[in-house]
């Protein structure tokens, strides 16, 4: 038996940031989710956004690769919700994506994180959340491709 623990903050955003996850239905479009991830024998501990985003944190199977996992969630979900009358302005998720990692002492950190998208989105943008995350994660940003689709 193998023992793994590969803990990634997941972060994604809909197609131009368009606001298309309704608020009304979110929660219908996060079970979807925590579905895909549970099949994928993932554990999703927390799923959060704003209507043009969305934050997961998830310990990842090691059966599976990240690049692999996020496509596959993107693509199943992109399908599930082109298909739901609750998400009718919605056409198709942004290629880009950010997935970092973190020990199990952040866990609980990120999770109320997630939680508190709405409060926090009030103060931070999307695009300076987002950078920040990558600068926090020693990650150099090309501003040719920083949130282009």
């Amino acid at each position: 038996m193998s023992y793994t623990r590969l803990l990634y903050h997941i972060v994604f955003r809909t197609k131009n940031s368009t606001p298309t996850i309704v608020p009304e239905h979110e929660e219908t479009l996060y079970t979807y989710i925590w579905g895909v991830v549970k099949n994928k024998k993932s554990i999703l501990y927390r799923i959060g956004g704003m209507p043009d985003h969305l934050h997961l944190l998830i310990d990842l199977h090691p059966a599976h690769s990240l690049s692999d996992f996020i496509r596959e969630l993107k693509v199943s979900s992109n399908k599930w919700l082109q298909e739901n009358p609750h998400f009718p302005a919605f056409c198709g998720w942004a290629e880009s994506y950010g997935a970092f990692s973190y020990g199990l002492e952040a866990k609980e950190s990120i999770v109320n994180y997630i939680k508190n998208q709405k409060e926090h989105h009030k103060k931070e943008s999307f695009a300076d959340e987002f950078r920040r995350f990558v600068v926090e994660n020693g990650i150099a940003i090309d501003e040719r491709y920083f949130l282009k689709d």
